[in-house]
């Protein structure tokens, strides 16, 4: 199982703030860019042959790759 009671709870019953979130345009695209940089950690860490870990492959995403990705996805 994925998720613990409460995690579960949150998911059937959401409050007011979870809905904002959910409905956020900002908060969407946090989820999306966090995503990318999860991709990112598993390509690394596969070539590397050990976990990178998530601050150095947000900073070598940040540095390598956001601004690409941030134009195509505007286009």
């Amino acid at each position: 199982m994925c998720c613990n009671d409460k995690e579960q709870s949150n998911v059937a019953n959401p409050t007011p703030e979870r809905d904002f979130l959910q409905h956020s345009r900002l908060y969407r695209e946090f989820q999306v860019e966090r995503e990318e940089i999860l991709k990112h950690k598993w390509l690394e860490s596969e070539k590397q042959g050990q976990d990178v870990g998530y601050e150095k492959a947000l900073i070598d995403w940040i540095r390598n790759h956001r601004e690409n990705w941030r134009t195509a996805r505007s286009r």
